[in-house]
Parts: structure tokens; C-alpha cells; sequence
């Protein structure tokens, strides 16, 4: 059965489904190409206010297929090189979009799954999911941004525990460190996650891409640099329709219609 990435929309989010049951869910070079093209897509697309990202089934994503790794060492390097640019791109376009993009985890989230979970602006997961970084059980190192993202939210000792001991956690204990937003009941992470979803579709999109961006930047801009770039933001969007907007609403005590 051939990996694909499935899309349907539910009102204003698009949720889009990793679909490789045969194999946990197991990433693969196609998808990551699906993956782009939907999230170039959904910018483009007015009526599309968040994306969900979830597993068909019980599990989220097992990550790299490793039959699929251990033919590539039969090829020159360039070939897993390639294929780790796509998983990156991916990564990227996700971390980058300007509409918010949610993570519905059931039951395993491993390797480059992870990887994608925490490119996602939020994570709802199943109080019996497991995450776990398990490159090194298997000889590897992290790709998909992994380091990165967990080197930035976690002590640097907890992070070293999870990638260099390929330590399985708990979804309830994730969100203790702050990796997980909301814990669902087993069964119910989509569910949860497109109602924490319809949400993000009554605030005003040019404010939610802008406070995306200031977030991203914030990390490796000085303070002098990101207030100015607040200030441009902040004058930018006051000076959008959406502003005059919600601004009228919040006055006249109802509820704002932005677009």
C-alpha cells in the first residue's frame, strides 16, 4: 500500500491525515511533497483559517521507514541526503505557515513524527500517546528539526535524555513540559484538536500569521530588533480591515465577523 498524505476539510480547517496504516504510518518521500503542496494550498485559500495535522488509525506517525533506510544504504549517499531536504521543507512549510497548524497525536508519535509534532504550533494528544525520539536505538542521529526545537523548549539535561537515551515519554507528562497543549481522552485527539481549531477560525488572520512570525523570530532576534519588528507588525494590522473590525465590535459588545 502506497504512503499518501489525505486531505478533507471540516468547516474552516483543513486536516490533513498521514495515511500508511500498513506500516504505522511511516513517512516517506511523498508525503512530505503532499505535505507542501497542501500547506501552499491552504495559504492561498481564504476560506482555510487553521490546518490539523493527524495518523489515519490508532497511531500517529512511527517515523522513517526503515526498510525503506536500510535499502537506501545501498545507494550514494545523495539519495537519503535528498530525501532528508524533502522531510525539511516539510518541516519548514509548516513552522512557516501563516495559519495555524495543530498536531492530533494517537497512540505512538516516533522519530521524524515527533519531528512533526513539535514543528506544529499546538499539540493535542490522547493521554495514552508515547512519544519517543528512537534514532539512537537504532544507530541514528535526529533529523526533521528535532534538536532544534527541543533544545530550544527543554531543559538542556531533559532534551539530552529524550534524543540520547531514546527515552519513551507520555503525552501527560509532556504537557507538564509544556510540549503538549491539550490532553484528550484515548480516541479523541482530532475531535479535540478541530475544536481548539474553530477557535483559531473566529480571530483575524493577518493577526494570527503576524503573532506566528513575531514567535518564530523571537529566539534568534535581540530585544532592540523585535520591538521594532512588533511596532511594524502592530501598525500593519492596525491599519487592516480587520482591525477596524474588531475594534468596532468590541465596542458595539458583539461578536467580529473578520475575513
Amino acid at each position: 500500500m502506497t504512503a499518501t498524505l489525505q486531505s478533507h476539510t471540516h468547516g474552516s480547517t483543513l486536516v490533513l491525515t498521514i495515511h500508511n496504516p500498513q506500516h504505522r504510518n511511516a513517512l516517506a518521500p511523498e508525503i512530505y511533497v503532499a505535505g507542501i503542496e497542501a500547506l501552499i494550498a491552504a495559504e492561498r485559500n481564504a476560506e482555510v483559517r487553521s490546518v490539523v495535522l493527524t495518523g489515519a488509525g490508532p497511531t500517529f506517525c512511527a517515523g522513517g521507514n526503515l526498510q525503506r533506510l536500510l535499502a537506501n544504504r545501498q545507494h550514494p549517499p545523495e539519495v537519503q541526503a535528498d530525501s532528508i531536504e524533502a522531510l525539511h521543507s516539510w518541516i519548514e512549510a509548516i513552522r512557516s505557515c501563516p495559519k495555524p497548524v495543530l498536531a492530533a497525536v494517537e497512540g505512538a508519535c516516533a522519530g521524524a513524527g515527533f519531528s512533526l509534532a513539535l514543528a506544529c504550533d499546538l499539540v493535542v494528544a490522547a493521554r495514552d500517546a508515547v512519544f519517543v525520539m528512537a534514532y539512537v536505538n537504532v544507530g541514528l542521529s535526529p533529523d526533521g528539526g528535532a534538536t532544534w526545537a527541543l533544545a530550544r523548549q527543554l531543559p538542556r539535561a531533559t532534551a539530552a535524555q529524550l534524543l540520547m537515551l531514546g527515552e519513551r515519554i507520555d503525552a501527560p507528562r509532556l504537557h507538564q513540559l509544556g510540549l503538549v497543549t491539550q490532553v484528550s481522552e484515548p480516541g479523541q485527539a482530532l475531535a479535540e484538536a478541530l475544536r481548539l481549531a474553530e477557535r483559531f477560525d473566529t480571530k483575524a488572520p493577518n493577526a494570527l500569521a503576524s503573532i506566528k512570525t513575531l514567535l518564530n523570530d523571537a529566539a534568534d532576534h535581540s530585544l532592540a530588533r523585535h520591538l521594532r519588528d512588533e511596532r511594524d507588525h502592530f501598525v500593519r494590522n492596525l491599519h487592516h480591515p480587520n482591525a477596524g473590525e474588531g475594534i468596532q465590535a468590541f465596542l458595539d459588545k458583539r461578536l467580529p465577523q473578520y475575513r
